[in-house]
């Protein structure tokens, strides 16, 4: 019996990594951000507005690990880019493949689908 068990647990935890029972649906919950100020780059590179899930940064960080030296805390005020982030900047500071995945997957990030692509959803 006890064999059983664990593989219903190995295989539920299987599943839910490939997204298998619990599948992303690309809209953000709330407190995420919707970064889409380079629209015109991403449409040309067919990729969608970017997903930034900020509480579940913030579950594991302290403000201050990013805000205000990665990060400037106004709307607009981050110049980001993937030549950027590429280079180290702004979420490449972590995601370097070291400290967090690195940014090669880019429907990880590319991922909104929802109706509101210029503002921060679920915060009106």
């Amino acid at each position: 019996m006890k064999r059983i068990g664990f593989w219903i647990l190995l295989l539920t935890c299987v599943a839910t990594s490939a997204g298998l029972i619990f599948p992303t649906t690309g809209s953000a919950e709330y407190g995420d951000i919707v970064l889409n100020s380079k629209s015109a780059s991403m449409k040309k590179a067919n990729v969608k507005p970017v997903v930034f899930p900020h509480w579940f940064h913030r579950i594991r960080f302290k403000c201050k690990v990013c805000h205000e030296d990665i990060f400037i805390i106004k709307k607009g005020a981050n110049d980001i880019n993937m030549s950027k982030i590429m280079r180290g900047e702004f979420c490449g500071k972590c995601h370097n493949g070291m400290t967090a995945w690195e940014p090669l997957y880019c429907d990880r990030c590319h991922s909104y689908e929802g109706s509101k692509p210029n503002a921060p959803t679920n915060q009106n």
